[in-house]
């Protein structure tokens, strides 16, 4: 038996004739809107993940000072030259180069005194960023990476987020 169709014919068209104008347009504005709101939320988060490395470096360069202080009962180097500071120029040079995205600093060094400096480097998502610790354990913000705008003016925190306050 022959059957003929014309439904099954207009649908056998249809099938091989591929999307219409109006079906790709909606398409690409759901695509759109959804690369709208994923593209910042992924970019905060590589951000985020970014300074983790210089906020370790500070804690673990902390950790460092305060034993060194506790055998020495200085922050310096001790006078027989055997025996250096975590913020020995040479030790300092090896931890920066194990760091991808931050240049951890010494400030203000003093027998009784420091202040560790983590500097976000390069043009990439943590450049403007700047960590702070010292011998008191005071954590400070002083800059934010460039996509997240400017400091709060009272911080006594490290900020990891955007829009976060201390």
């Amino acid at each position: 038996m022959n059957r003929t169709c014309t439904d099954c014919t207009t649908l056998k068209r249809r099938l091989e004739a591929g999307f219409t104008l109006i079906e790709l347009m909606i398409t690409v504005a759901i695509v759109a809107i959804l690369a709208a709101i994923a593209l910042p939320a992924y970019t905060d988060y590589v951000i985020r993940g970014r300074l983790v490395e210089g906020t370790n470096a500070l804690s673990g360069l902390r950790a460092q000072m305060e034993q060194y202080y506790q055998d020495n009962r200085s922050y310096l180097d001790v006078s027989s030259g055997s025996i250096t500071s975590p913020c020995n120029s040479t030790k300092l040079l090896t931890l920066n180069g194990s760091l991808k995205y931050f240049t951890v600093t010494c400030a203000a060094l003093a027998k009784t005194t420091y202040k560790l400096i983590a500097t976000g480097t390069g043009t990439g998502m943590s450049a403007g960023a700047i960590y702070t610790v010292d011998q008191q354990n005071t954590m400070v913000t002083t800059g934010l990476p460039t996509p997240w705008g400017s400091v709060p003016s009272a911080n006594q925190c490290w900020i990891m987020r955007r829009g976060e306050a201390c």
